[in-house]
Order: C-alpha cells, then sequence, then structure tokens
C-alpha cells in the first residue's frame, strides 16, 4: 500500500502604499512587528536568526531566518509552540516585495502545512493581519487587534 502526504500552501496578496523599504522594516523590526501582529515579538534578522512571536495571547509562533534579501524577499520556518499539528520548523513562510507604482505588492506564501483545517486557519489569519500591515506600513494605526482581545476575554 503506498501513502502521500499533501502538504498545502496559503497566498494572500495586498497592496500596500508604501515603498519597499518601508515595508521590509514592518517585517524585521521587533517593535514595528508587534504594531501590526504580536504582543511580545523578537526577530533577529539575520540567516540562521529566529524568531519568536507571541501572536495572540499563549499562541506563540517559533521559527528561524532561511533567506533575508532586504527589501525584496524574506523566508523564515513556521510553527507553533506546544502544537503537534504544526510544531515549530515544520512550514515555511515567504514574503515578496513587488515595487508596484509608488507602493509595494506584497505576496506571502505559507507552504508545508499539513492539512486544510491548518491551511484554513492559517489563510484567515494572514488576510487578517496582512490587512493590518498594510494600514500600520502606510501610516495608519490598525488599532487594538481584535484577536487578541478576543482571545484573552
Amino acid at each position: 500500500m503506498e501513502t502521500t502526504t499533501e502538504r498545502l500552501s496559503v497566498t494572500r496578496e495586498v497592496l500596500i502604499e508604501a515603498r519597499p523599504e518601508t515595508v521590509w522594516e514592518f517585517l524585521v523590526d521587533p517593535e514595528k512587528i508587534s504594531r501590526w501582529k504580536g504582543i511580545a515579538v523578537s526577530f533577529e534578522p539575520a540567516v540562521g536568526g529566529a524568531f519568536r512571536n507571541e501572536v495572540i495571547p499563549n499562541n506563540i509562533a517559533i521559527g528561524e531566518i532561511v533567506e533575508l534579501d532586504a527589501p525584496r524577499r524574506l523566508v523564515y520556518t513556521w510553527g507553533w509552540e506546544g502544537n503537534p499539528a504544526v510544531p515549530p520548523g515544520s512550514t515555511t513562510v515567504e514574503y515578496e516585495l513587488i515595487p508596484e507604482g509608488g507602493g509595494t505588492r506584497l505576496r506571502l506564501t505559507h507552504r508545508d502545512l499539513p492539512n486544510s483545517e491548518a491551511a484554513e486557519s492559517h489563510a484567515h489569519g494572514w488576510a487578517h493581519y496582512l490587512q493590518r500591515l498594510a494600514v500600520v506600513a502606510s501610516g495608519g494605526d490598525p488599532g487594538v487587534d481584535s484577536y487578541a482581545v478576543e482571545r484573552s476575554e
């Protein structure tokens, strides 16, 4: 009997009214990351560097930087602390920043998700957080993260 394990991917794009250099800083600077995604962030912007992001209370994503090509491409491993379905290092997140007009088209691809439930959950989360990134990178205030508030109540 032959078995295969199909890994799934999620791709999302958002147009951001800011130059790639500005958007890039919101992907690699811990203080700026926490303005759109996370309540406690550490990020070492170097290949092999570690990141830890408590996205919402008690939901901690951790991984390692795989590729860093400022301000065009960022790739890191991703997984959730204490989550056997998507453990740390089991998936890969890739950001591509493409200049478009005076702004940036950001394409995010999250690869190697283990099943449709994980892909659906991450697709929903990325849609939420990329909209917050678009607001803050454009100079706006995304407000309090409703996901973090919902989980802490």
